[in-house]
């Protein structure tokens, strides 16, 4: 049996130099059409008190000469992104951030910047022999019923670009490039055993994983130190909207999802390695009690954050056969996962847990991830203690090379730098 999932492909345009200023007017459109919504937003916000969802956005703006710039779904697809912005900023308000902005305009003085443009199925054609995409443009940009642009595209020779679902145009500051989303079909592995292992997600350790009687953990050092330097980059810019500001987001968003990447990949290496075939991994919703990066750092990177880690965890343990639940952390930092008592004083310090009933020391994330593993576990009894629990103390640390992009054990990393 076969799997659906979704990966990103990202093409650069081979006649870049002759479709680049149709793909200006697009992305122009689409900064305007924003601005529109924008300002319609304010108009709504002044009469109702509410901030419109995007049918209602959609409804209000479907008639209006901006939206007929660019393709129907193009134009929506404008509309979800500006509602999600809001979304994301009411979320961020009513967890304590004060300082956190709505969406703003997109505009630099009298200049609209080159904005994303997003083709859903009605918006492209794909001719996956020739290597080209035809993108429509909106019935005002149009000359006729045959004016679209078609790019031709080159992405990696190793990639079959199939089923596509999905292209937008991205400007990269420098030039246009085309991000390809496809369905792709992979078979279904058998798992590579039946044990089970446990993942808790933090800041100072991003993840760690406990299998029963072994651990690792994985630092989040390097994903702090790109939080902390874009912060206070972005700190720098004038405007919050600047194209100073954009491409400083872009890039940590960048640096951010690499770091994802590598450590999700090296977590299901690692499991698939010791026979895993399910994962537990707590479901974090709000914001994490133990979080210790200042208000500010905390509310950037949880929710979701650690959703999109999650997700890439999921897609890629299902092409090694192993399954992931997500299960509820409550809890879990609090009890001992050698006797269950729960009690909140056993987390001495940061990275420390000590259990006074059955005198239990582990590294207190360890302690949350066995804990998680033992809750897709309704059989496992606690034996109070009596079994070997010396490996929750010392796991393995396995850390995220700046220089290789990759995760390796502490020692090659440390060695090496």
């Amino acid at each position: 049996m076969a799997n659906q999932v979704t990966r990103t492909h990202v093409a650069s345009i081979r006649n870049h130099q002759q479709v680049c200023d149709d793909l200006d007017s697009l992305g122009f459109a689409a900064s305007k059409l924003w601005n529109v919504a924008r300002w319609t937003c304010d108009r709504i916000w002044d009469e109702t008190g509410t901030i419109p969802n995007d049918g209602v956005l959609k409804a209000y703006l479907k008639n209006h000469e901006r939206y007929a710039d660019l393709n129907a779904q193009s134009s929506q697809a404008i509309l979800e992104e500006l509602v999600e912005a809001f979304d994301s900023w009411y979320t961020l308000r009513g967890n304590g951030d004060e300082n956190a902005n709505p969406p703003g305009y997109r505009k630099h003085g009298d200049e609209h910047p080159r904005s994303t443009v997003t083709f859903k199925e009605d918006g492209f054609k794909h001719d996956s022999d020739h290597n080209q995409i035809r993108l429509s443009k909106g019935r005002n940009l149009k000359d006729g019923r045959q004016d679209f642009i078609l790019c031709e595209y080159d992405a990696d020779p190793d990639v079959a670009i199939k089923n596509v679902q999905q292209v937008r145009t991205v400007w990269t500051d420098t030039e246009w490039e085309l991000h390809i989303v496809c369905n792709v079909e992979i078979d279904d592995p058998d798992p590579p055993g039946d044990r089970v292992a446990g993942i808790d997600l933090g800041i100072c350790n991003f993840a760690a994983v406990a299998v029963g009687d072994d651990a690792l953990l994985y630092p989040g050092g390097a994903l702090k130190e790109d939080e902390y330097y874009f912060q206070k980059e972005r700190a720098k810019c004038d405007d919050s909207d600047s194209q100073k500001a954009r491409r400083l987001d872009r890039k940590r968003d960048e640096r951010r999802t690499h770091f994802f990447h590598a450590v999700s990949k090296d977590i299901v290496a690692e499991c698939a390695a010791r026979n895993v075939g399910k994962i537990a991994v707590g479901d974090l919703t709000g914001i994490r009690e133990d979080a210790d990066w200042g208000d500010h750092g905390n509310l950037d990177l949880h929710g979701w954050a650690f959703d999109r880690f999650t997700e890439m965890l999921e897609y890629k343990a299902a092409e090694h056969g192993i399954s992931v639940e997500r299960v509820d952390e409550r809890d879990t930092s609090t009890s001992c996962a050698s006797c269950g008592t729960t009690e909140g004083s056993h987390r001495v310090e940061r990275g420390l847990y000590v259990c006074e009933e059955c005198g239990l020391v582990a590294n207190a994330e360890v302690n949350g991830a066995e804990n998680i593993r033992q809750k897709v576990l309704p059989t496992l009894a606690c034996d109070g203690g009596d079994r070997d629990n010396g490996w929750m103390a010392q796991p393995a640390v396995r850390l995220f090379d700046k220089s290789t992009g990759r995760v390796a054990p502490q020692e090659q990393v440390r060695r090496k730098s």
